[in-house]
């Protein structure tokens, strides 16, 4: 699934159609600033939280980091777990910042 822009994901939110977003920054990160309705997941966590996933396998997925770097291994990381929406924020928290 093709990723996604931080202008196309604010204007889902505004029109209530935002997708679930997965932020993998560390704890410390997603306190300093978060996006409004993000669960908050470090990517070294992922792993043992695969199955709290588990129900949303086939619903989309946003997962942002603060530049992309991360969130790319976590999409990858799921796509492999079978979870068929996932999609990488570009740019990450900077980019959705600065949208």
């Amino acid at each position: 699934m093709n990723d996604i822009t931080s202008a196309e994901l604010k204007e889902r939110q505004a029109n209530g159609t935002a997708p679930i977003i997965i932020d993998v920054r560390e704890t410390w990160e997603n306190e300093e600033s978060r996006i409004d309705g993000s669960r908050n997941i470090p990517l070294g966590e992922l792993p043992t939280k695969l199955e709290d996933l588990e129900d949303l396998k086939h619903q989309e997925i946003v997962v942002h980091c603060k530049g992309g770097g991360r969130s790319a291994s976590a999409k990858a990381f799921l796509v492999q777990h079978g979870f068929d929406h996932v999609r990488n924020l570009i740019g990450g928290m900077q980019g959705y910042q600065q949208a």
